[in-house]
């Protein structure tokens, strides 16, 4: 008897206070059942809706191991395409069906991808800090901890953070998070000289400029920066300006990672083809999963393009591990972002509290160790759900705030 989808639904849960989507594609074979990440933190209520009134109707009845032909299905089914809602809904399912495959198989998922290339993943960690001396301090807890990459910022994205309009603001400007260009890159520049004086030059630096600058400043900033040696500066233009990325490259040797808010193929193929960036770091569930991941992937491979894929905490355990068992069949891996899921007894208590409750309710996730992730073993991605805990972190729907980010006379910008 073939392997048919029974029920297509999803699971809102917010352990640690974000709001995160699993889909648990379910089938006609008893006990199996598969998960994936659909996690839309800021826009969940959409994304539950287009999967449970939508793709559960769309889905039911059909052959599971057709991953390929029901990933499109699902892309074109809406007729308009490539938007983040779809996406992220398009992603659960299709994570859940990749996890159903490798329980079929009797296999984690990566050894559906070839097998490992490496046995395990090299993470980035976020230190941040009032100021540079409790920076260098979480930094160097970080390295106790073996972390060789570090991303390293003072203060919010930009310098800033949410809530204090500024005195050099116009009367009955708006709440948000005011920027201002010039003392960030003044700031950013020597903070990161500080850092190297206290820390040395042995660990990797990352620096994410979250497309909060225009584009002749990150040129300026990639310029200044270049003494200090990063790993890599992350986002340095937004979504609808990567056309400067070919400017910057001409003016500065510093290795560019991009693609946190990509959706659409058309928003990657020329950067990687033309050489105008060294890593890719899409949110895989953005992009519609792991069907879509794997062929990035492999389309970077052939362009020398390195995978750092987006990793932070508004996903979910079972997009983690989707992360993981691409990285470990990747040639071209470059780094993985890690957001502290570890189990508590690997977390540094000043830096992130131990994540009991994630842990309860997303039980099998990959496991740190000493700058290192490991893949548990498991068949398909290896990460399970336990609703009855699920259930006691509902999600709220909330006006999100942090991406409220203005210029300095108050008019809205891209966060």
């Amino acid at each position: 008897m073939s392997t048919k989808i029974t029920k297509v639904r999803a699971i809102a849960t917010a352990p640690e206070g974000i709001n995160l989507v699993v889909v648990k594609v379910e089938t006609n074979q008893d006990g199996l059942y598969g998960l994936g990440c659909a996690t839309f933190a800021y826009r969940h209520l959409a994304v539950i809706n287009v999967i449970e009134e939508y793709l559960d109707p769309l889905l039911k009845g059909r052959d599971v191991e057709n991953i390929e032909d029901l990933w499109q299905l699902m892309h074109q089914n809406g007729y308009w395409r490539n938007g983040p809602i779809e996406n992220n809904a398009i992603s659960g399912v299709d994570m859940a069906l990749w996890d159903i495959k490798g329980k079929m198989a009797n296999m984690p998922v990566y050894q559906l991808f070839g097998g490992k290339v490496r046995e395990g993943i090299p993470v980035y960690r976020h230190a941040d800090g009032k100021d540079i001396h409790e920076l260098c301090e979480n930094i160097q807890k970080f390295q106790e901890m073996g972390i060789t990459n570090i991303r390293c910022q003072c203060g919010g994205y930009g310098g800033e953070s949410y809530g204090v309009t500024p005195a050099t603001a116009p009367k009955n400007a708006m709440p948000g998070v005011y920027l201002d260009s010039k003392s960030y890159i003044k700031n950013t520049v020597k903070l990161f000289e500080e850092i190297r004086n206290t820390i040395g030059y042995e660990m990797n630096l990352v620096h994410d400029v979250h497309e909060r600058i225009a584009p002749m400043e990150v040129i300026r900033l990639a310029k200044e920066l270049e003494p200090f040696d990063l790993f890599f500066l992350e986002d340095p233009v937004s979504l609808e300006q990567t056309d400067w990325l070919r400017r910057l490259r001409q003016q500065s040797s510093i290795p560019i990672a991009q693609g946190e808010l990509f959706n659409n193929p058309v928003e990657w193929k020329s950067l990687i083809a033309e050489h105008l960036i060294d890593y890719i770091r899409v949110h895989i569930s953005q992009i519609g999963g792991i069907t879509p991941a794997r062929k990035l992937q492999i389309f970077a491979e052939q362009y020398g393009v390195k995978t750092a894929w987006h990793g932070p905490g508004d996903m979910s355990p079972v997009a983690h591990a989707a992360n993981i068992h691409i990285d470990l069949a990747a040639p071209n891996f470059g780094v993985q972002e890690w957001s502290g899921i570890e189990p508590p007894n690997f977390v540094i208590q000043e830096l992130k509290g131990p994540h009991g409750a994630l842990l309860e309710v997303f039980p099998g996730l990959p496991e740190f160790e000493k700058g290192y992730v490991y893949a548990n073993e498991l068949p398909g991605l290896g990460v399970d759900i336990n609703e009855a805990e699920a259930a006691k972190y509902p999600c709220e729907n909330t006006v999100t705030t942090w991406t409220q980010t203005r210029r300095r006379d108050g008019a809205l910008q891209t966060p």
